[in-house]
């Protein structure tokens, strides 16, 4: 008889079957400090049930399969008749299910709604990513379809509805509906006031009829749309249903799918307008103010999203490192990996609590939290987003060649990474933002510097960093082109001040250390070796019972 040749020892269990919010110590910490005793029993217990589901096998089987068998677009039916339907495969329609069944569009009008709903999304986007794009332009339209409260009446409790149906039809014989957005134009982008798509008003209507296309509308799918196209009036923003109410299809030709790097189960189009009835979503002329505030929701959960995305890579890490030995020992215990898992550990936890701090700012809506988002917003959509690629390159790093195989789920976190920095504005549009909140709107700085003011005199590093901050405030010569630099410490401020205040004595120092202090390389996993790193990676570490 032949040896065994093939026996395997040494290989990390899964991280399946643990409750994805619970083991999360971070984000329920955050949860208990943001929501008001009366309500946190009531959140806990929703966020603890999609904790479980986010960390199952059925979902973790979603994932892949919504990834395995992306979108399909079909013109067309069998008898040529033009129909524009976009075909996902069942775990996809799984997954935006469950999440709209927990509350995944509803933030506006519950108690805490904000907290619970980013707490949710972050959960929930680890189990797969690409559904949050239609959960987030559902949530997002909310505010711009206040601005018509007639509008709003009809809209708003279906897109808050709990209840999610996929198939096509007239809105008011549905339980919930699904919105998409349609801002951006080949020639112009970002630069949406060279948009060239066309509003006619209908006279006596109400109506208007668009011409023209959007380069990038998400999710083509969804039973309606804001857009922007130009009025009589000037950019406008318009309410474009994919059904009309007669029961018809309105006039929405998908010409192409987009074919992306990552966010490959979720669907973004290339769509034409010819004769495409909409309904004026505020003034003519305002559309950029009226879409302002869906932009800004959007923003949100950027920073939600890719804190999600890292949580779930510095996961997989730490389960990793802690059950495979090598050199004479389980990986978790060697002091250079340990550094490693420790960087990548306060990376992920500052953009946690930054997230969570937005999401209770939402949630208050006062003047001075408002002034507040106007800043902190942009800065942490720039900096947050553009951590999360270099945060999940490490962590696959982390598992070696494991790591680079698709089977383990690492490479489709690491090709979804780059989106949310890209997607609702890329790094120069949100650092420009910045630069227009300073020079317009003088209270954004205030209630920044109140902010951060709340940890002043609890470390010496952040201190000097928001003197430093102030510094650079004073100088305006060229502040556009080093505007970058300056985000990116408003950024690091604001996570240094937030960690000193709720986090656990050694990740504040190690983050004040490194981030503020001068006392870190430019790769992860070079720590000051003097620090606590043992317990900063122990937090991190999630627990399958």
């Amino acid at each position: 008889m032949a040896a065994t040749t093939h026996t395997v020892t040494n290989q990390v269990p899964p991280l399946v079957g643990h409750d994805v919010f619970a083991t999360d110590r971070v984000l329920s910490e955050a949860v208990e400090r943001h929501i008001e005793p009366g309500i946190l029993p009531v959140a806990l217990e929703e966020l603890g049930e999609l904790g479980r589901a986010a960390g199952s096998a059925q979902a973790q089987k979603w994932g892949t399969q919504a990834n395995a068998h992306p979108p399909v677009l079909r013109t067309h039916d069998r008898y040529g008749h033009r129909v524009d339907e976009v075909e996902f495969h069942p775990s996809w329609h799984r997954l935006l299910g469950h999440a709209v069944s927990a509350g995944l569009t509803d933030a506006w009008g519950r108690p805490a709604g904000h907290v619970r709903r980013a707490a949710g999304f972050l959960v929930w986007t680890q189990a797969e990513a690409g559904h949050g794009c239609p959960l987030s332009m559902t949530h997002a339209a909310v505010p711009a379809l206040r601005t018509d409260p007639e509008l709003a009446a009809v809209w708003e409790p279906l897109l808050t509805s709990h209840t999610y149906v996929q198939e096509l039809r007239n809105p008011r014989e549905k339980a919930g509906v699904l919105f998409g957005m349609g801002m951006t134009e080949k020639q112009g982008g970002t630069d949406v006031r060279s948009n060239t798509t066309r509003a006619e008003p209908l006279s006596g209507e109400g109506g208007y009829l668009l011409t023209g296309h959007k380069w990038f509308c998400s999710a083509p799918m969804s039973d309606g749309f804001l857009v922007l196209a130009q009025a009589p009036g000037g950019l406008s923003c318009f309410l474009v249903p994919r059904v009309l109410p007669d029961g018809s299809r309105n006039v929405f030709l998908i010409q192409r799918l987009k074919d992306k790097l990552g966010n490959r189960s979720n669907a973004s189009a290339e769509v034409e307008f010819d004769g495409t009835w909409a309904r004026l979503v505020g003034e003519e002329g305002r559309g950029v103010r009226t879409i302002i505030e869906m932009v800004a929701a959007t923003r949100l959960d950027c920073v939600v999203g890719s804190a999600g995305l890292m949580r779930q890579a510095v996961a997989q890490a730490v389960h990793h490192s802690a059950y495979r030995d090598a050199f004479g020992g389980p990986l978790i215990d060697k002091p250079l990996m340990r550094n490693v898992l420790a960087d990548l550990a306060l990376e992920s936890e500052a953009a946690t609590v930054l997230g969570m701090r937005l999401a209770a700012a939402y949630d208050a809506d006062t003047d001075q939290e408002r002034a507040f988002l106007r800043l902190a917003l942009p800065a942490a959509k720039f900096w947050v987003t553009k951590r999360c690629t270099a945060v999940v390159g490490e962590a696959l790093e982390c598992l070696g060649g494991n790591g680079y195989v698709e089977e383990s789920g690492m490479p489709r976190l690491l090709r979804e990474a780059p989106l949310n920095s890209i997607w609702e504005g890329s790094g120069n549009v949100q650092a420009l933002d910045v630069l227009r909140a300073l020079s317009r709107e003088p209270r954004a700085l205030d209630a920044f510097l109140w902010e951060v003011g709340k940890a002043r005199g609890a470390d010496h590093r952040l201190d000097a960093a928001i003197k430093g901050l102030l510094t650079e405030l004073a100088d305006l010569a060229g502040i556009e082109a080093r505007a970058r630099r300056l985000v990116e410490r408003f950024a690091l401020v604001l996570q240094g001040s937030l960690l000193v205040r709720w986090a656990p004595p050694e990740v504040a120092d190690a983050f004040c250390a490194s981030r503020l202090g001068g006392d870190g390389g430019a790769v992860f996993g070079t720590l000051p070796h003097s620090l606590d790193l043992a317990s900063v990676v122990a937090r991190a570490r999630p627990s399958t019972g």
